[in-house]
């Protein structure tokens, strides 16, 4: 998919690697950066920062709520044309809690951000792109959709449905032999102040530049799927040959994979 001409809208696009996705984007000549963020403050420094690369327009969007999907979409409709590429990459962590410990209200506020806003923003905006017969939806996910990490269970939900999803969609627009195209990214820990106070010995924690260069890369060619690093896939693989408590001894407890969020603080209010 060309970035070039396009018209492009990444959620959560105010900060970490979706302000660094959009710059990217708007380098690449696209025709239109939207934004949309929860943020304002974030929202007004980003669009002051990038403007000066291209058009960029941007809204404060609740990407969780049906209703303020559908209103900001008809707006940016209007504003700046049909969207080409989508980037779903709002998301939130809220604790390293143990699971009988976390809130209700934690339960809530993640599956809706990192689950269910994914699969609304798709819904508003992919019967447009399979009315013109093309389109790419790029949906950030997690290396945590694929392994289970203890201190983060709610999270690793959100993503694993979040994965189970866009691969579906995938499928769908496979078999109907469409040129819409829909890439699953799934990255390790990112630092960007997300993941603020996370160890980890073994597998690198991913620079935020050269994360949202490969993501872009990714969907420029037209890739099914994208995990990050590619030594991540060396888990998966031990994960399916492997019985679980040697996997567990290897890579949960000798490595350290399973304590990475033991002294997680997140991002500063």
């Amino acid at each position: 998919m060309k970035i070039q001409g396009s018209n492009v809208l990444i959620t959560g696009g105010a900060s970490g690697i979706g302000k660094l996705m959009g710059q990217i984007a708007l380098e690449k000549g696209a025709n239109a950066l939207i934004i949309w963020d929860i943020n304002e403050k974030n929202i007004e420094a980003t669009v002051q920062e990038l403007s000066s690369k291209g058009k960029v327009f941007a809204q404060r969007v609740d990407v969780g709520d049906m209703d303020s999907v559908h209103a900001a979409y008809g707006i940016a409709r209007q504003q700046c044309g049909d969207v080409d590429v989508l980037i779903n990459c709002a998301g939130i962590v809220t604790s390293n809690r143990t699971f009988d410990k976390v809130e209700v209200s934690e339960i809530d506020r993640t599956i809706r951000i990192n689950t269910i806003a994914p699969m609304y923003v798709a819904r508003e905006i992919l019967p447009d792109m399979v009315v013109r017969g093309r389109g790419h939806i790029c949906t950030i996910a997690s290396a945590a959709g694929m392994l289970g990490n203890p201190r983060m269970a709610v999270y690793a939900a959100s993503k694993w449905a979040t994965i189970g999803w866009s691969e579906s969609l995938r499928i769908e627009m496979d078999e109907r032999g469409s040129d819409i195209h829909v890439t699953t990214v799934a990255p390790y820990y990112i630092n960007t102040g997300m993941f603020d106070g996370v160890r980890s010995s073994i597998i690198p924690i991913l620079d935020p530049a050269k994360t949202a260069r490969k993501i872009i890369r990714a969907i420029e060619r037209n890739k099914n799927f994208c995990g990050l690093p590619f030594p991540f896939h060396l888990i998966r693989l031990c994960q399916g040959i492997l019985p679980t408590c040697v996997f567990d001894f290897f890579f949960g407890r000798l490595f350290g994979v399973y304590h990475t969020m033991d002294h997680f603080t997140g991002r500063s209010k």
